[in-house]
């Protein structure tokens, strides 16, 4: 899809990238990769007290810009090029209805009326967890006719849902002309940077240390009639190609749509176990165990991205194969002895 924009500038050249969730995981990937192009960044983050700040350390932002001052920090600054919002409550299990639709919903408005109105590149993520129960490819399209069809299971992806529909109903309404945006709906992304995420980390990262504790791999049973133990699938995808697909959406501000970014493949969590074990050379070894009862109903057993949307707007580089992808992990990042960015 290609969007008509009206970018203009009042008081000087822009120059400036703001990442909500900068401290995050895929934001602060992001940040690195700006870092390393020379682009000034201002990271919209709380830091806290769970060792975000090493995600930061080996580049810096300009500045980092509590998200309760974002609004009136935003009317100073006439030199913003992009909002990369990646800020939001992640947690699939949050139960909070209230404070998770002021900070995924609400918050993203603020952001979207205010990139509409100065002109600003605006690239925000949304979540493979909006598709919910689907079970076969031909479900996880992203073909914005087909949005309103979606039921996401758990309140995270329901609020991602809310806003990517929001987004479009406002488009089609005619009342955020010359917008420049993009929305990516994340698979299951795994990579350096995530430790602080706790019960959020990557499946990946939890399988590994279970490997290093010379345990066996423990994964789910299946809950599926007829799905076999380890069998559950998901679209599983590097950080790097990630932050590859942002940085293209950066450069082509012209292509504009709600995107999934996967890799097009579903692999099994079997085929995972195998790859952490393969990666840090210990035996493979698998054991099976119930699924908690907190996750049945939510459990999604299987994504695979629709990508040719995004194929279609112009993104032609492979991703990353999920053994290649787990041995850089593991190797590069998790058995060093700094395994941050």
């Amino acid at each position: 899809m290609r969007c008509n924009i009206n970018f203009h500038v009042t008081g000087g050249v822009r120059t400036v990238i703001v990442i909500t969730g900068g401290a995050g995981f895929i934001g602060s990937c992001m940040q690195q990769a700006l870092h390393a192009r020379g682009i000034e960044t201002v990271v919209v983050d709380w830091l806290g007290n769970a060792g975000k700040w090493r995600n930061l350390r080996h580049h810096a932002p300009a500045r980092i810009v509590a998200p309760e001052a974002l609004d009136a920090w935003l009317a100073t600054r006439p030199d913003i090029s992009a909002v990369i919002h990646m800020g939001a409550i992640s947690e699939t299990m949050a139960t909070d209805g209230d404070l998770v639709w002021r900070t995924n919903v609400d918050l993203s408005c603020r952001l979207l009326e205010w990139c509409a109105r100065e002109g600003v590149r605006f690239i925000y993520a949304s979540s493979a967890a909006t598709y919910g129960a689907a079970d076969t490819e031909d479900r996880f399209s992203d073909d914005p006719a087909q949005l309103d069809t979606l039921q996401p299971l758990n309140l995270y992806g329901w609020s991602k849902h809310a806003f990517d529909q929001i987004l479009l109903r406002r488009l089609g309404q005619g009342d955020l002309s010359g917008l420049s945006w993009a929305g990516l709906k994340f698979f299951n992304v795994y990579g350096p940077n995530e430790y602080h995420k706790g019960a959020m980390i990557s499946v990946v990262k939890v399988k590994y240390d279970e490997a290093r504790a010379g345990q066996p791999l423990r994964l789910f049973r299946s809950d599926v009639p007829g799905l076999a133990d380890g069998a559950q699938a998901r679209d599983f995808i590097w950080i790097g190609d990630v932050v590859d697909v942002m940085l293209w959406l950066l450069d082509h501000a012209g292509v504009c749509g709600l995107f999934n970014c996967g890799t097009g493949v579903a692999r099994t969590y079997t085929d995972l176990a195998h790859a952490v074990c393969d990666a840090a050379n210990v035996p493979r070894r698998i054991e099976f165990i119930d699924m908690p009862a907190a996750l049945r109903g939510q459990y999604q057993s299987f994504t695979c991205a629709d990508m040719r949307r995004l194929r279609a707007a112009g993104y032609t580089r492979p991703f990353t194969a999920l053994e290649d992808g787990v041995r850089r992990y593991v190797q590069d990042y998790l058995a060093a002895a700094d395994p941050y960015i």
